[in-house]
């Protein structure tokens, strides 16, 4: 990952079902946090390969501003690939003076995504 955060990379890639994580993950972020919200959405097929991207936004109490989560998943047979990117924490007018709001909201997907592929392995 580009931004820096050392816990997990932004980029996943393991087996499951589309239609499962997809309404698996938008619900563990939306019960996760309470202020956050699916901002947008875009929904695709290309070659049998399933895309969708989701825009979340919620509020950092941390950074004390909005942070938004870009989630793109992408699904092809039984193979999923998920890339998180957050931005907006930073309440500078021409540096990140802070990513505290970005990382918090980008935590809020690791785990239920992992746990997601710990159980998916025991099949």
């Amino acid at each position: 990952m580009n931004g820096g955060h050392k816990k997990w990379q932004s980029i996943k890639s393991f087996q499951g079902n589309y239609n499962h994580f997809l309404k698996y993950i938008e619900n563990e972020i939306i019960q996760g946090s309470m202020s956050a919200t699916i901002e947008d959405r875009h929904q695709s097929v290309i070659n049998n390969v399933q895309c969708t991207i989701l825009v979340f936004e919620r509020y950092s109490y941390i950074g004390g501003n909005r942070v938004s989560m870009n989630v793109t998943i992408l699904g092809y047979q039984d193979y999923i690939e998920l890339i998180a990117i957050t931005a907006g924490g930073s309440q500078a007018t021409f540096f990140k003076v802070n990513t505290w709001g970005e990382e918090a909201f980008l935590d809020k997907i690791i785990d239920p995504v992992e746990e997601y592929i710990k159980k998916n392995k025991r099949r």
